[in-house]
């Protein structure tokens, strides 16, 4: 009964929500559905400071229409509550817009409100590939575990790494990336020797990281969630003497500076994957990086980038729609978009509403006397492989 009743409420309120809505009162509404608590707060903070910051760099309206944030806190990991939120979302406070989604279980726990209501859904962080499968209204600004994943794989092997353990957190992303590696690293003629999925929320690596040693592989992948688990690894494989020129992984395990300062010599050499970080050498995001860190005294991340090209997705499609909102018209105004990002340059697949972009290989190395990632290689325009060819 209680799902039937939320289901009609929701209705309901798409179908008055036209006639009534924040376009007759001249403002458009984002629901912006985050973990602003728990583990991932700092998560979250990137995120929302960057669509401050893109909103004081680019004004509050658009088309006359004044931009009107409404914060929704998921506190972690949990579908039902991002659902339950979208839905007060949509049917009490009349957004416009679904964005934001801290995690996977969040942006899948919205989807389905994305879809009934058919509200524009922007996903500025979850990178499990199935996301944008589960709404039609969906698109990503971020990032998809298997579009970095797969060709460092082969990237791997082709660079005399080729027998690899594996270690994921578990669950959908770090699936995914398990999953999509190891594709890559087979694809390329390379050996998996072994592989581990450990606790989301774990805060001891001891264990899994010996057996990684025991293995004595060509280097062992990671993938985690960011936050204070990168760290906690990092310590882990400090303890036990495995040097960072066997180490590999997605981004976050050398994007903390903080944990790259603790692990001091024995960072260098690991080498990462990831779509942005506040070193990449563009005047644009130099920019950016000066100008985040004037406003909030730290740089910029990945989740930060997200958030920032999901405000640029926005703003750009309710100017080309003239500042329509209804979900129909601005996600085919995001098919196809294409922008010069800090990042570099980024679009997004018309058929797939994900995001297509260049991956960068980085090692770590000694700068100036701090430890920083530097490119050592890139990829240009990678799509989700796990979507086919449509």
């Amino acid at each position: 009964m209680i799902r039937k009743f939320a289901g009609a409420m929701l209705a309901a309120a798409t179908m008055t929500f036209c006639a009534t809505g924040a376009q007759a009162q001249g403002t458009i509404k984002i629901g912006l559905i985050m973990a602003y608590s728990g583990q991932f707060a700092d998560t979250a903070t990137q995120m929302d400071n960057a669509v401050k910051l893109y909103i004081k760099e680019h004004g509050d309206t658009i088309d006359g229409k004044k931009i009107e944030l409404i914060r929704k806190d998921t506190g972690g990991p949990n579908p039902d509550v991002a659902k339950r939120l979208a839905q007060e979302l949509v049917v009490r406070d009349k957004v416009d817009i679904l964005a934001g989604f801290t995690l996977t279980p969040e942006a899948l726990g919205a989807a389905g409100v994305s879809a009934e209501a058919k509200k524009f859904m922007v996903v500025m962080n979850a990178a499990t590939s199935i996301i944008t499968e589960k709404s039609p209204y969906i698109a990503r600004t971020s990032l998809t575990i298997p579009q970095l994943e797969f060709p460092f794989g082969t990237w791997a092997v082709k660079h005399s790494i080729k027998k690899i353990y594996t270690m994921v957190s578990d669950y959908g992303p770090g699936i995914d990336a398990e999953t999509w590696f190891q594709k890559g690293v087979k694809q390329a003629g390379g050996e998996v020797v072994g592989s581990v999925r450990m606790p989301v929320a774990n805060p001891d690596f001891s264990a899994f990281v010996q057996r990684a040693k025991d293995v004595n592989p060509d280097g062992v992948f990671i993938f985690i969630p960011g936050g204070a688990q990168p760290l906690a690894i990092t310590k882990a494989f400090q303890e036990r003497g495995i040097s960072g020129d066997k180490i590999l992984g997605q981004g976050e395990i050398s994007m903390d500076e903080n944990g790259l300062k603790s692990m001091g010599d024995l960072a260098l050499g690991i080498r990462t994957v990831l779509h942005y970080s506040w070193e990449h050498d563009s005047a644009m995001n130099k920019k950016f990086v000066a100008d985040y860190n004037a406003e909030f005294k730290r740089n910029p991340d990945i989740y930060s980038i997200g958030g920032w090209d999901g405000m640029h997705l926005i703003y750009a499609a309710l100017k080309k729609t003239g500042g329509k909102t209804d979900g129909e018209s601005l996600i085919n105004a995001a098919k196809g978009m294409a922008w010069e990002s800090p990042r570099g340059p980024i679009s997004i697949d018309p058929k797939t509403r994900d995001i297509v972009q260049t991956v960068y290989i980085r090692k770590v190395e000694k700068v100036g006397g701090r430890y920083e990632n530097v490119e050592i290689d890139k990829i240009e325009k990678v799509k989700d492989p796990a979507k086919p060819e449509k």
